[in-house]
């Protein structure tokens, strides 16, 4: 039987990747596995259990010993819940603590080995749809379609502070617009598998796109690709 292709989308922070890739699985009956969520999730336990975020080896170790499930939950916002050795984590995710800690978990080099290790092994079966930072160029490099999501900054920080709102979080235009750069910076900078644009990739300019529209985009390349 042959494999379904993998597709890989990449981009920075609140460009869109990661609804747009739970909008193509929902829509094409594929996996979808948010991989930005499993590095929340390390960086979730490690403030629970008081880590020094400085202290790599020990990030690593909590990393590589921790079972990750994605389990689908259709009432979920994100579409899945995330359960660390068996415990639902999934409304902890996206607080203020983790947002914050979290580009120095996913910048350890153990960490992003361990990470990419199940991230592959996902990708076995075919028909996985991931979203991040380094899926196209590091984590499925051999994706048979990859794209790239990109937005102005004003635009991303628009969505976000929605997306923030929405959840009870009062935060101003500025605050969110300067945590993207900080992400940016950090994402685009670091020695280990830095944000960049596949070479085979499609970049696609979101900024004045809606996701549904992203969404018709990839599914139309993924039915070509599949004739």
């Amino acid at each position: 039987m042959t494999k379904l292709p993998n597709i890989a989308i990449d981009g920075p922070a609140a460009s869109g990747k990661t609804t747009v890739a739970r909008l193509v699985a929902s829509r094409l009956g594929l996996v979808y596995l948010d991989t930005g969520a499993m590095y929340r999730a390390v960086t979730f336990q490690a403030l629970q259990r008081g880590l020094d975020l400085a202290d790599q080896a020990a990030l690593e170790e909590l990393s590589c010993g921790m079972r990750l499930d994605m389990e689908p939950d259709p009432e979920s916002a994100a579409g899945h819940r995330l359960l660390v050795d068996g415990v639902d984590i999934t409304a902890e995710l996206h607080s203020p603590e983790v947002s914050r800690a979290v580009p120095r978990v996913a910048s350890v080099p153990g960490v992003r080995r361990d990470m990419v290790r199940r991230q592959r092994l996902k990708s076995e079966q075919g028909g996985v749809i991931m979203a991040g930072r380094d899926i196209g160029t590091v984590v499925l490099p051999e994706a048979r379609l990859k794209f790239y999501l990109d937005a102005d900054l004003a635009e991303r920080a628009r969505r976000r502070l929605g997306d923030l709102l929405s959840e009870g979080r009062n935060f101003s235009r500025e605050e969110v617009s300067r945590q993207l750069r900080e992400r940016d910076d950090i994402d685009s900078s670091r020695e280990d598998s830095p944000l960049r644009v596949a070479e085979d990739a499609e970049r696609l300019d979101c900024t004045a796109m809606s996701a549904e529209e992203v969404v018709d985009l990839v599914v139309a390349r993924f039915q070509e690709s599949s004739r």
